[in-house]
């Protein structure tokens, strides 16, 4: 079948089946389940597959793939299908059902794409059989680093395939446009614990202790910027420290503390490099002040790195169906995803899918309840919409959009004291009742 008698195909086919798509998605959304626990999905899954008369091979753990038409495998298509330990906020009809796990990534969305995708060639191939095998890949674990993919890999679904794709949905992007970029789209992300241990004592004979405290300071200001000058700079290698805790007492030093953090890099070989030297540089910081250290280093997923052609493909594709300017330029993400493991063995290439409507507002991903949260910072800081928007992790400019929109939707006035003390009680309200 021609190209333009497969896309006339396909948009028959999303006319016809439209609601059922919409429920897919909705009954997802409203069942997430956690990495390696996604038994209800994947049950799912198989029953779709096995109903449009397709043969899924049921993975490990969680998870499945399916093959659709016949001949060697032109191309593999992958989504992944957990979801968050994140408390859904939305009030939505199909909201999350499972308390304190939601679909906040987008992962509902993919697996409904690639459902669709894997239905809609099975129906094509009945009546014009196609010309070699498409593999559709519903994999588990993303968000459990070192990803679901490993065991995916594992289990040699790759065997065969010349190329994979996937993509992740994009709240900076228009519906209507994919993003796409040659080269790293996304970087490289690590977890780094350390547990430190010495001497404790009073803090008035600091010298006769190993100073804990003042070590941990060292190690927590000093590495970063130890790496930063030891690391090509445009390899944009950053260690950012997000748990730090020692002690219990304002006169006491400690003889236990720990720092937590992440490691990111946006360039696949320095963060080979990075992985080695923090290590080491750890060592060397820490050495001076006699403390132990215990290192834990997770080394989490290389940076996606798209291929040149298979960019391409994406690109041509995009604007052969959707037009001239479906295609933008995204910048790299400092995020990881686990679909670099797949482009370590085969070529491959991911693409963001827009999700914003058009003229809208950037909601976030990996968000509870983004209006409410705003709506409660303001609250709590009543007349510092600078520090409502901080506390929101916001920059101003997003912030007050949303309280635009906040006022917009409930037809308020937000610098009106009786409303802000009535929203504030309704807030109140809210949060006894989710309690309860």
């Amino acid at each position: 079948m021609e190209h333009a008698g497969i896309a006339a195909a396909v948009d028959r086919w999303f006319a016809e089946n439209q609601e059922r798509v919409i429920g897919w998605r909705r009954h997802i959304h409203s069942h997430p389940e956690l990495s390696y626990r996604e038994h209800r999905t994947t049950d799912r899954l198989m029953t779709e597959l096995e109903a449009v008369g397709l043969e899924p091979v049921r993975l490990r753990s969680t998870g499945c793939y399916v093959d659709i038409g016949t001949g060697e495998l032109s191309v593999a298509l992958r989504a992944d299908i957990d979801a968050l330990p994140i408390q859904e906020a939305t009030g939505l009809e199909f909201s999350s059902q499972n308390p304190g796990v939601a679909h906040m990534c987008g992962h509902d969305i993919h697996t409904t794409v690639m459902l669709g995708v894997a239905t809609v060639l099975a129906d094509l191939n009945r009546t014009s059989p196609l010309s070699g095998r498409v593999r559709v890949v519903f994999q588990p674990a993303e968000e459990q680093l070192p990803g679901g993919a490993l065991t995916v890999i594992e289990q040699d679904v790759l065997e065969g395939v010349p190329r994979i794709f996937a993509l992740h949905c994009e709240p900076k992007v228009d519906v209507g446009q994919v993003g796409t970029r040659i080269g790293a789209i996304t970087s490289a992300s690590d977890t780094v614990r350390l547990r430190l241990s010495g001497a404790g004592g009073h803090t008035s004979r600091p010298h006769l202790t190993q100073d804990l405290v003042f070590a941990m300071a060292q190690i927590a200001i000093n590495v970063p910027a130890i790496l930063s000058r030891r690391i090509d700079v445009r390899s944009g290698v950053q260690v950012v420290w997000g748990e730090i805790g020692a002690g219990v007492a304002p006169n006491a030093i400690p003889s236990e503390g720990t720092l937590a953090g992440t490691m990111r890099c946006l360039d696949a070989e320095a963060w080979h490099q990075a992985g080695e030297l923090l290590d080491q540089v750890v060592g060397d910081v820490a050495a001076p002040y006699g403390v132990e250290v215990d290192l834990e280093h997770v080394r989490g997923v290389p940076p996606v790195v798209n291929g040149e052609l298979e960019t391409t493909m994406i690109e041509n594709a995009a604007r052969a169906e959707l037009g001239e300017d479906a295609v933008v330029l995204v910048e790299q993400s400092m995020g990881g995803e686990d679909f670099a493991w797949y482009l370590q063995e085969v070529p491959g290439a991911m693409m963001r899918l827009g999700t914003r409507t058009p003229g809208g507002i950037e909601y976030d991903l990996h968000r509870g309840g983004d209006l409410l949260d705003v709506l409660g910072a303001m609250l709590a800081h009543p007349g510092n919409r600078t520090a409502a928007a901080s506390a929101s992790h916001l920059s101003r400019s997003v912030f007050y959009q949303r309280i635009a929109l906040i006022q917009d939707l409930l037809g308020v006035d937000l610098d009106d004291g009786e409303v802000l003390t009535a929203l504030h009680f309704a807030l109140l309200v809210r949060r006894s009742a989710v309690r309860a």
